[in-house]
């Protein structure tokens, strides 16, 4: 049994040569917003979420994105609405938001 119920992982590479990167789309400043509301909502204190930054994850061209474990659900997104919509479906609920499947989206 996992320590965490859910283990995310932000990519918040940046990659210094100006390729494509999760950097590029704010990803630390989400990657803090969920670590904050997961906080607020009780579910870091709980031991129900961990939010972690990671290197780079290797999918940059689905970028931005954030791994899921131990459902490895993979997620892209574009604003605090979608990390909003993340928290609620995946985190709390156990639902997986199809819309923000990072593997049904198509390259930026």
């Amino acid at each position: 049994m996992p320590y965490y119920k859910n283990h995310v992982f932000f990519c918040t590479n940046c990659r210094e040569d100006g390729s494509q990167c999760c950097a590029q789309h704010n990803a630390q400043e989400m990657r803090d917003y969920m670590k904050k509301r997961s906080k607020e909502l009780g579910l870091v204190r709980s031991g129900e979420v961990r939010v972690n930054s990671a290197g780079c994850l290797n999918r940059c061209e689905l970028g931005p994105v954030i791994v899921i474990y131990p459902d490895e659900t993979w997620y892209t997104f574009v604003d605090k609405a979608d990390i909003d919509e993340i928290i609620e479906e995946h985190l709390v609920n156990g639902k997986v938001v199809e819309r923000l499947l990072a593997d049904k989206q198509s390259p930026c």
